[in-house]
């Protein structure tokens, strides 16, 4: 892999795909680990935005504040011949970029996946270590990612990290595949399903394009796990490979309750061999769902820069028109998210701003895409609080004065009313300077009052305990400024209570 670096998409997709894998290295790759589990937490509903009657015109959003940095804002140092294929989540206050280079770490050498860190995006990215990237995942001797791991695709649910790669024994036509590894912290990982891959190559059409499954883009939306990913063996593929499928389970590992995006939308199928529709022509593509949107938004590289493809939940219909995030481009990007692949909330505007920020490796150099760079801007031109539906949405995380003089705080599509404004202001994002009209009317689900009991268990964190439903809350210090006594459970006693929805709202 250190000469013949495939997976490019090249201008309008005329990639040289049939390239040499691409997958990547682990550092200090333990064994496999047993199974996680699906996530338990409680889940929100569906997105509840309202569906149209029929399928409309889609709508152009106005574009501002266009931006790139002024240099390469991350790079492998040492002897890394190429770094592309990032995967970006803004996580807890910081910027946190995962991406494919090669640091000679596995034995044979292959394709290593990197961390590095920044508080801003213009960087510089340094790894935990304090290199200028901390190799983190290699290959596995002896697995079906033994030389290469790469192109990651890393998100956070039920507090722990899953990072989705591709990964290949070998060079050149040893059929890529897609595996999972898990993590506490998003740096020491462990290779989950038994270390085996959860997607391999449908091998339902031969187009000399033999890279096979790979490219993986993973998002946690209402209590299940997305995965986008190419394939260039699947039936509804173009004529060079070139496409992006979609499947989803609530398992992590896509070991049950699999479905397949098809031509009407997500149907059970057997196992994740189905290929049945594609949702966008194109290779290394990253996504996410944007809630004030309310639709999953796809990038992927163009002649002039990124374009980013918009779909309703259910994928029927284009609800707005493409975006160009403009600029030089030589491998697919990487979306800036938010820890659970949804597009980071505008603070400022959360009704009518939508950030998308992105970093793709911009030169070619001798072994490959290198150079990865930032790439930004604003889309406006809509009003995601103009119904109760969206709102509830675009406002998770949220608080806004109530009718009842008190405040209330948007959580899974959800009304939380709290009589103290402290409290709110430690659980919520922001709290908005007015009320929000759409939610006048909207249902309370929890109403918090000044000491209300609270309970805590080894391992399982605090939370208000009201109507004998647990409603975690981060931690004691929210139950301190709301006057409430924390009392003692056991983990077996806490499991046992009915779980509401995590007060501290979306993953940050």
């Amino acid at each position: 892999m250190r000469t013949t670096h495939r997976r490019r998409p090249a201008a309008l997709f005329a990639v040289s795909l049939a390239l040499t894998l691409v997958a990547a290295c682990t550092t200090s790759e333990a064994s496999p680990q047993a199974e996680p589990a699906r996530v338990a937490e409680a889940q929100p509903a569906e997105p509840s935005a309202t569906p149209p009657a029929s399928n409309p015109d889609p709508v152009k959003l106005a574009t501002s504040k266009g931006r790139q940095s002024r240099g390469v804002i991350a790079a492998g140092g040492g002897d890394a011949p190429y770094n592309y294929a990032p995967s970006v989540l803004y996580d807890r206050g910081r910027y946190r970029m995962w991406w494919c280079s090669q640091l000679g770490i596995a034995n044979p050498p292959g394709d290593d996946i990197l961390l590095a860190e920044s508080r801003s995006m213009a960087g510089p990215f340094r790894g935990p270590d304090g290199s200028t990237a901390t190799p983190i995942f290699s290959g596995h001797p002896g697995g079906f990612d033994g030389m290469h791991t790469c192109d990651p695709s890393v998100i956070r649910a039920g507090g722990a990290y899953f990072m989705y790669y591709t990964g290949a024994a070998g060079n050149h036509a040893h059929g890529n595949a897609i595996g999972v590894a898990t993590s506490p912290d998003g740096r020491v990982w462990t290779r989950a399903n038994n270390g085996k891959p959860i997607v391999r190559s449908a091998r339902q059409v031969s187009n000399g394009n033999t890279y096979g499954a790979g490219q993986p883009a993973a998002i946690f939306l209402a209590g299940k796990f997305y995965l986008m990913f190419t394939d260039t063996t699947g039936r509804e593929t173009g004529h060079n490979g070139a496409g992006q499928f979609v499947l989803r389970s609530p398992d992590p590992t896509f070991g049950e309750d699999v479905e397949a995006l098809g031509p009407d939308g997500f149907v059970p199928v057997r196992d994740t061999g189905a290929r049945l529709r594609t949702v966008v022509d194109a290779f290394s593509a990253d996504w996410m769902w944007v809630d004030s949107l309310a639709a999953f938004a796809i990038a992927h590289e163009t002649v002039d820069g990124t374009t980013i493809t918009f779909w309703d939940r259910d994928f029927r219909y284009n609800p707005y028109e493409p975006v160009l995030v403009p600029g030089s481009w030589r491998e697919g990007p990487g979306l800036v998210r938010r820890p659970d692949g949804h597009a980071v909330v505008s603070a400022a505007d959360p009704c009518g701003t939508v950030s998308i920020d992105l970093v793709r490796a911009t030169k070619q150099g001798r072994f490959g895409p290198s150079d990865l760079r930032h790439f930004g801007l604003d889309v406006g031109g809509f009003d995601a609080c103009a119904d109760r539906g969206r709102a509830l949405l675009a406002l998770n995380g949220f608080a806004m004065p109530s009718p009842k003089r008190t405040i209330d705080l948007v959580v899974n599509g959800m009304l939380v009313r709290i009589d103290r404004r402290a409290v709110a202001e430690k659980l919520a994002v922001r709290i908005l300077d007015d009320p929000v009209p759409a939610l006048a009317h909207a249902p309370v689900a929890l109403t918090l009052r000044p000491g209300a009991e609270a309970r805590q268990a080894p391992g399982r964190g605090t939370a208000f305990l009201v109507d004998d439903t647990l409603w975690p809350m981060g931690s004691a210090d929210v139950a301190a400024l709301n006057s409430s006594v924390v009392g003692g459970l056991t983990a077996a006693e806490w499991d046992a209570y009915t779980r509401g929805a995590d007060l501290t709202g979306p993953p940050r």
